[in-house]
């Protein structure tokens, strides 16, 4: 999977995210959880942005690595707030699941850029090629 789609995916996230944020504090009136869950939740799209523009690879994949790490954060958050009963199966079970597919994609895309690091003349590839 290309860069892109990882992009796309993590905004599409970070759309659900800020709808289920509106959500529990409307609806649940909780609002310290979903603050986190905001924060790492949009942090996923933004830090993977950020690293399309690094100036070298290794700067992208510490940039990607901060995306993943947000991810795996955020669902964290996801299970706390379904264990403590604010949400419901299906739509715990259907945000975890984009979450998950994130989390693989991310995982993917710094083992293929961990792999590009150990070629020769690495340091001369652009995050874009």
């Amino acid at each position: 999977m290309s860069k892109s789609i990882a992009l796309d995916k993590s905004k599409g996230f970070a759309i659900r995210i800020v709808k289920l944020y509106k959500y529990l504090c409307e609806e649940k009136h909780e609002f310290v959880l979903s603050k986190q869950l905001l924060r790492s939740g949009t942090s996923v799209g933004a830090n993977l942005s950020e690293a399309l523009y690094g100036v070298s690879r290794k700067d992208f994949l510490s940039k990607v690595y901060i995306s993943l790490k947000e991810c795996a954060e955020t669902r964290y958050w996801l299970e706390l707030l379904f264990e403590a009963g604010y949400l419901l199966d299906t739509e715990y079970n259907s945000i975890d699941e984009d979450c998950v597919e994130l989390i693989r994609l991310l995982t993917s895309i710094t083992k293929t850029t961990k792999q590009t690091l150990l070629t020769p003349n690495s340091q001369l590839l652009t995050p874009n090629s």
